[in-house]
């Protein structure tokens, strides 16, 4: 439900910074600003969606807080389409804090996760698709997420949908043209030309709904659970991997306990790597239920990083471990290329193990940039090819969507061909268009705009 209130929060971070920003938007966001924010000289004009200097002070006794900036952005022109103000102050985390609370008790309310957002869309400022890009913007973790998220927010997912939709539509228009003019002698669409529109449309739609493996690896990344028996030298090439020492490197066997998750990009990609505790039976309850994690990992993630001591025979830790890599994408490494060799690539083979082999010493870092090449060339054959510029889409509610369009535009195709009436047929036709309107929020519900705008962040 759509409260006609002012609303206040940061729009920074929390915590500790340079500069904060405290948003206001409503119909009294104007008067608020004016009561906390004063020009620094009195007879300064104040401007319209300018920046000004002036001091924030505390309504009740006049003193001043801060030296802050301020703008005014009246609606419809502005974020969320209603009168909007921020006040540009130091990020101090108590300053922040009371600035807030002068402006709720001057009126506003604390702002919810989104709403300003929410607002924007409900005043037709932005679109679903443009809200959930402001998200992924905000999430990107890679250059390709954040051209994929550029795309989105400039409005690239909503044209083609709009596309799309406009399709539907106007075979809907043909059907209800036979519908309401049957008994009319006018040129109307055969029924076999409408079949093949439907056809054409389809395989539109299917070539977006495809996409979203392509989109949902550009946005949140691909997944690399790194596995092997303790010590084999899991930790160390995460380290290599990352640039930094993330994860703690000792002699004991068993040292990582819990799965250690940090990202980096590779090529077009953003990998998200897993650092697993050792695959092995160990009585320690601790360590044991950080072994049930790393196998959860292991299954769950998009690629394997197997990892094999190459200076110690092969033992059931490592059968384990192969196993795990059984029928998954990724790469093996024999690690210790450093030390005499007792595990060579045809013996790991030869045990059922299918994956690429890459030799690697994780101390000198010989076979890194191999790992890495290795690692960009599995990503690209979970996504389908190279990275391109295309919309794709990256939303498990888009492709929900899309897929029950789809399985409505083929209900219709088999109305048509079955020489079903009209009417039937338009049913059909009439729920792909109000689908394909859910992706951009032509056709939304309250529980719909919930599950969207919970995943923001307050003051977004």
């Amino acid at each position: 439900m759509y409260l006609e209130d002012t609303i206040v929060a940061p729009a920074t971070p929390p915590g500790r910074g340079a500069i904060a920003v405290v948003r206001l938007s409503g119909p009294r966001a104007i008067e608020i600003a004016h009561k906390l924010w004063h020009p620094r000289h009195q007879l300064v004009q104040i401007t319209a969606r300018r920046l000004q200097l002036g001091e924030i002070r505390d309504p009740q006794n006049g003193k001043p807080l801060d030296r802050a900036m301020c703008v005014l952005m009246p609606g419809p022109r502005s974020l969320t389409g209603e009168d909007v103000a921020e006040l540009h102050c130091h990020g101090g985390v108590y300053l922040v804090r009371k600035i807030v609370a002068l402006a709720a008790a001057e009126g506003a309310r604390i702002a919810e996760p989104g709403e300003f957002s929410r607002r924007a869309f409900l005043n037709g400022r932005i679109d679903l698709t443009e809200a959930e890009a402001i998200a992924d913007l905000i999430d990107s973790r890679g250059a390709s997420a954040l051209q994929q998220s550029l795309a989105h927010l400039a409005g690239a997912l909503a044209a083609r949908v709009h596309s799309l939709r406009k399709q539907v539509i106007a075979i809907r228009a043909h059907l209800e043209a036979e519908i309401d003019f049957s008994d009319e002698e006018i040129d109307l669409p055969s029924r076999e030309t409408i079949a093949a529109r439907i056809v054409a449309l389809s395989d539109d739609i299917a070539v977006l709904h495809q996409s979203f493996t392509q989109g949902r690896l550009i946005r949140e990344g691909a997944r690399a659970a790194i596995i092997g028996k303790p010590n084999a030298g899991k930790s160390s090439i995460l380290n290599l991997l990352l640039g930094v020492e993330r994860a703690i490197v000792t002699a004991v066997p068993g040292t990582t306990r819990d799965v250690i998750e940090e990202s980096i990009d590779l090529g077009d990609y953003s990998l998200v790597l897993l650092d697993t505790a050792g695959i092995r039976e160990s009585p320690e309850d601790v360590e044991r239920i950080g072994i049930e994690r790393a196998r959860a990992a292991a299954k769950q993630a998009d690629l394997v990083i197997a990892v094999f001591d190459s200076a110690r025979p092969i033992e059931p830790e490592d059968a384990a471990v192969i196993e795990l890599a059984q029928g998954r994408k990724g790469i093996a490494l024999l690690n210790k290329r450093d030390l005499p060799q007792c595990i060579r690539a045809s013996d790991l083979q030869s045990r059922g193990l299918w994956l690429p082999i890459l030799n690697f010493c994780a101390v000198t870092g010989d076979g890194l940039s191999q790992c890495r090449e290795g690692l960009a060339r599995e990503i690209e054959k979970l996504a389908g090819g190279e990275f391109t510029n295309e919309v794709v889409i990256s939303r498990e509610r888009h492709r929900d969507a899309l897929a029950h369009t789809l399985e409505a535009l083929n209900s219709a195709l088999h109305g048509l061909m079955g020489r079903m009436p009209p009417e039937i047929v338009a049913v059909d036709i009439a729920l792909a268009a109000q689908l394909l309107g859910s992706i951009t929020g032509d056709v939304s519900t309250e529980d719909l705009l919930d599950a969207i705008f919970r995943e923001f962040c307050i003051g977004k």
